[in-house]
């Protein structure tokens, strides 16, 4: 039975409408994903700078990883253990990118407490590629008897832990300073401008020229504070990159898939009109 001009009319109106709002929805979303802004908890004004890891083609900058690492191996592990990653990491792609055989050397530079052995006693050998990085501590209690009761947090995820990100931790490193008139400080606590309530158990972990950079880059302490912000956010995004291509690739196929399906109901309703 056919049915009625009018109806015919009333049904395209509302497919056209159906077509053009799921369109609309589809341009909000990309919008809502590109352009709103991350709101940090924290309150105060953080330093930024230009993060090459941001934004939907983000990448790391493999020499900043590299430099990063350095960092954070020779200043924060004597402190901060990172129990997420192995030393296989570190040659991995999307990461510092280190050869295998540059991997290797690194992991055996760290002797490892292993065992038993046959004899039933531990014992101490070389790093290996699937050790995990070597924790400076045994235990929770010896951690915080060397650092005045308080407990140097993991690493691994520390970026994703904290209000602020990166920007956080990249100010935070550099937010040492004297106290304003009328802040007193205990033995051992100081004062920090971006730290919640200002005050901070962790002395200052970077001077100048501290790093000596084996690519020859100045060791300042925006350039450390930078690198090592950086290596973080990796050890806590390891596949940020792989999942920035990815989203890349669903957004094309969703607008392939949406201009497909416009075209598709067009040509379809084209046929409704010819016969109305």
């Amino acid at each position: 039975m056919d049915l009625p001009i009018w109806l015919l009319q009333e049904i395209k109106k509302a497919q056209k409408t159906r077509v053009k709002n799921l369109f609309k929805i589809f341009l909000v979303f990309l919008f809502i994903i590109n352009f709103t802004p991350l709101k940090s908890a924290e309150k105060a004004e953080y330093l930024k700078t230009d993060w090459s890891f941001k934004g939907l083609f983000g990448k790391f900058d493999r020499a900043q990883l590299q430099r990063g690492y350095q960092v954070y191996t020779e200043v924060c592990a004597s402190c901060h253990s990172m129990k997420y990653l192995s030393y296989r990491n570190l040659s991995e792609k999307g990461g510092p990118e280190f050869s295998e055989d540059e991997a290797k050397v690194i992991a055996a530079s760290f002797e490892i407490t292993d065992g038993p052995n046959a004899d039933g006693e531990m014992f101490v050998r070389p790093g290996k590629l699937s050790d995990k990085f070597k924790k400076p501590y045994e235990n929770v209690e010896a951690a915080k008897a060397a650092n005045g009761g308080a407990y140097p947090p993991d690493m691994s995820v520390l970026i994703k832990a904290r209000g602020g990100g990166a920007d956080y931790i990249y100010s935070l490193l550099q937010g040492y300073e004297d106290p304003p008139m009328g802040v007193t400080l205990d033995d051992g606590v100081y004062y920090n401008k971006y730290m919640y309530g200002n005050k901070i158990k962790m002395s200052a972990p970077l001077s100048e020229g501290i790093v000596e950079y084996s690519d020859g880059t100045e060791a300042s302490v925006q350039q450390m504070s930078k690198d090592v912000t950086t290596f973080l956010m990796w050890a806590a995004e390891p596949h940020l990159e792989a999942r920035h291509q990815m989203g890349f690739k669903a957004i094309v196929y969703l607008i392939i898939l949406t201009v497909l399906v416009y075209l598709s109901m067009k040509k379809i309703w084209s046929r409704v009109e010819t016969e109305v």
